[in-house]
């Protein structure tokens, strides 16, 4: 039963919004670095894509609670944005609209962000602006005058925030960040900033005004500091956990007990995670996956160290 830590080779996307910190000296806008396509590069599932297999070993690799809510599909998608310009405002369905508007087997997509850099004076838009009546979001999205309705949230280093199906939402410049999601890429556009709209990115008035929320409003968690070997809740929900994790000197002792893959990605220092059998050096935005079977296993900084610890609770 292969019990050791898996890495991946990331998928890299370019948009018109990206910059440079993910590739120096390429235009990248994302990296999806835990995803069911990215290809498996060591240990005896080498070769193999993360869907192809979760399909194949699904208790051995996602364990019992992802297999109790999404079957043998790989059930999230983490990546890592560069945010150089203004993102489109935009909204995801929830899992019955997803499969209403898109077809069967299809997920919604919730997701949270975990800000690993801003600049002085970022922003984000976020969820719409208490007392917006649904009469009114429905003249901005169709009329213009969305960005008087929803609600601009400053971003400092060390922000997280929950963005749930149906809450209208847009990544703004000088953003550096993690964000987890279902395992979905549904987005319906309701604004691009005036950019044509090309092929590649059309605008969903209908489908927006059918998922949007009209009650859902954003909640920035600020950054507080991490007490030695903490494991800190940051978003809890019923599709994912995120924790903050970190040590200055003594190693953490995790245990994935057969319930969930553990995603691990350093974001500050460096660490290893080392289990029965194997060891994976990580430096900042570095990550490895930890499959359910592989159970207990330690983080031993390299000096000191923080991580995002993502798994299915």
């Amino acid at each position: 039963m292969p019990t050791k830590a898996i890495s991946l080779l990331p998928e890299y996307r370019e948009y018109v919004w990206g910059g440079q910190r993910l590739r120096p000296g390429q235009k990248t806008a994302e990296a999806w670095i835990i995803y069911e396509g990215d290809v498996i590069e060591n240990g005896p599932w080498a070769g193999l894509t993360l869907g192809e297999a979760a399909g194949r070993y699904p208790a051995e690799l996602l364990g019992r609670k992802p297999l109790a809510c999404t079957g043998q599909r790989f059930p999230l998608l983490i990546k890592l944005l560069d945010c150089a310009d203004w993102l489109s405002v935009q909204v995801h369905p929830n899992d019955e609209l997803a499969v209403k508007l898109e077809g069967p087997g299809q997920f919604g997509k919730t997701e949270a962000w975990h800000f690993l850099e801003a600049e002085p004076k970022a922003e984000i838009l976020g969820g719409l602006k208490p007392g917006t009546t649904p009469e009114a979001l429905v003249q901005a999205i169709r009329g213009g005058g969305l960005l008087d309705v929803v609600q601009h949230l400053p971003i400092r280093s060390g922000d997280s925030i929950f963005i749930p199906a149906g809450m209208l939402h847009a990544l703004g410049p000088g953003l550096l960040l993690y964000e987890i999601q279902q395992t979905s890429n549904i987005t319906y556009r309701v604004f691009d900033w005036d950019r044509p709209a090309s092929a590649g990115r059309p605008l969903h008035i209908e489908q927006s005004l059918a998922v949007t929320n009209p009650n859902l409003t954003g909640v920035v968690i600020p950054p507080q500091p991490l007490m030695e070997g903490e494991r800190r809740p940051l978003i809890q929900c019923p599709y994912f956990t995120l924790e903050l994790v970190g040590s200055t000197g003594q190693a953490l002792v995790l245990d994935t007990a057969g319930e969930s893959f553990h995603a691990l990605t350093v974001t500050q220092g460096q660490a290893s995670a080392a289990g029965d059998n194997w060891r994976v050096n990580l430096g900042p935005r570095e990550t490895v996956l930890i499959p359910a079977a592989a159970g207990c296993y330690r983080v031993e900084p390299k000096g000191s160290f923080q991580a995002l610890l993502a798994y299915v609770a």
